[in-house]
């Protein structure tokens, strides 16, 4: 049997992270960069495997604590089996290396704009979705169907695995959806892909549809502002969280 740890870490710290998961005893590790400068590191271990190991473990799960987000969020490592606080929906973090754990700024925006913006009943767009965190936050506030689509298929088959029956995901683009279908678009992507689908997310979305905009830094909130505006979606807010920035918009017509 083969089990593997994950684990984030900066640029600066990845090297020697890398060499002591090697004299841990693990067979391989994936490295992947993250948007936010940092790097996830992914270590297989066999059965067999060292005391080290062991210590890698309890030394990934300290970084993973649980965090507030929000007015009703609690986000959660798989493992913690602490309560959840009166009043806010727990949201497990993904597991595997995709990425979207839920730590990210952006991603917490994100989350923050979908509890404001996400009402029972609506059918949710993930748009770009990574882990599928998102995709499973809107089930979790009611909405009655999340569909989560990604380019990457490697995105897609870990959010499959995420979000189980929670979830329709498909590895694509949002060109093979069609018109006025969804009560809200997601997109925690980055500034230019954002103003590239500007107009898919405005064809998708019904009448009085709603979009939530994030994954970008807050100096580029104008340009992406800009771009949604043009092809049809007026801002009705923004979030900002640490120097990220989440745009909440609604459909004109």
């Amino acid at each position: 049997m083969v089990y593997s740890l994950c684990l984030s870490c900066t640029q600066r710290e990845k090297d020697m992270a890398v060499a002591e998961l090697y004299e841990a005893g693990t067979l391989g590790v994936i490295e992947e960069d993250l948007p936010d400068g940092r790097c996830r590191l992914q270590a297989f271990f066999g059965e067999e495997a060292p005391e080290e190991a062991a210590d890698w473990v309890r030394a990934a799960q300290s970084q993973w604590q649980p965090v507030v987000i929000g007015e009703r969020w609690f986000l959660s490592p798989a493992w913690h089996d602490g309560a959840t606080p009166p009043g806010r929906l727990r949201l497990v973090m993904p597991p595997g290396s995709a990425s979207g754990t839920g730590l990210h700024p952006s991603t917490q925006a994100a989350l923050e704009a979908m509890e404001r913006v996400v009402r029972a009943g609506d059918v949710v767009l993930d748009l770009g979705t990574g882990s599928g965190i998102l995709a499973a936050a809107a089930r979790l506030l009611d909405a009655s169907a999340a569909i989560s689509c990604d380019i990457d298929e490697d995105a897609a088959r870990a959010a499959r695995e995420y979000c189980g029956e929670a979830a329709a995901v498909f590895a694509g683009s949002a060109r093979s959806l069609r018109d006025g279908w969804a009560d809200v678009v997601v997109a925690n992507i980055h500034a230019a892909a954002i103003a590239g689908l500007a107009g898919e997310i405005v064809r998708m979305l019904k009448p009085g549809g709603r979009a939530i905009l994030s994954g970008f830094t807050s100096q580029d909130a104008e340009g992406v502002a800009r771009a949604v505006q043009g092809a049809g979606l007026a801002i009705a807010e923004s979030i900002s969280r640490d120097e990220w920035t989440a745009l909440i918009a609604g459909r004109e017509n």
